[in-house]
């Protein structure tokens, strides 16, 4: 997809909040500084659409973001972000799991994981989480320009066991300084919201 347009239009928390629209909506899930925001910027081609922060868990709402009045992405709170207190944390997990157990305009969920490091336990929850709901989820592994070509197969290998990985899912190594994976992950999510160019 080429993108010209995209907005964010609304930061929700609570249902009601939600776009009153019937977009297929793709979500994207990951630890605090997995790279969310940089997935976004490189998938549309901006630099700053999507805040990078110097702070993680700096996202503490549900983000729209409207692309090409084809899709919403919405962009969900980072876990595992220790300096959020537990009251705090048990917010944010109900107002995602509502997210993703009730709306129906979702059509995938890309779940981001650092290629360098082994999933962390949340990591592995979300993903275990979304099979036994029957979410369909892309795995993005992101920063695969911050190891050598040659380890690629031995981190994604790592990941997929630690994950225990479902093979009709998708895997794609991304890196949003080179661009690698861009088109994959653009072809996983068309795919996922049945685009027609």
């Amino acid at each position: 997809m080429k993108v010209h347009q995209a907005d964010i239009i609304i930061s929700a928390v609570a249902p009601k909040q939600y776009p009153e629209t019937q977009l297929p909506e793709i979500a994207l899930a990951g630890r605090s500084n997995v790279g969310k925001s940089s997935f976004i910027n490189t998938l549309i081609d901006r630099k700053n659409l999507a805040r990078t922060s110097g702070k993680p868990g700096k996202t503490q709402t549900l983000n729209f973001y409207l692309i090409e009045n084809a899709l919403h992405f919405v962009d969900v709170p980072g876990y595992g972000y220790a300096k959020v207190s537990k009251t705090e944390r048990a917010k944010w997990g109900k107002m995602i799991e509502t997210y993703l157990t009730t709306r129906e305009q979702l059509r995938a969920v890309v779940s981001l994981v650092d290629v360098r490091h082994k999933p962390s336990q949340e990591d592995i929850q979300m993903y275990q989480f979304l099979k036994y709901y029957d979410i369909p989820v892309i795995v993005v592994a992101t920063k695969a320009d911050k190891i050598p070509r040659g380890k690629w197969n031995k981190h994604e290998s790592e990941i997929k066991k630690a994950l225990d990985f479902d093979h009709n899912d998708q895997f794609i190594l991304f890196s949003s300084v080179t661009k690698k994976g861009k088109d994959e992950a653009w072809k996983a999510i068309e795919d996922a919201i049945d685009y027609q160019a």
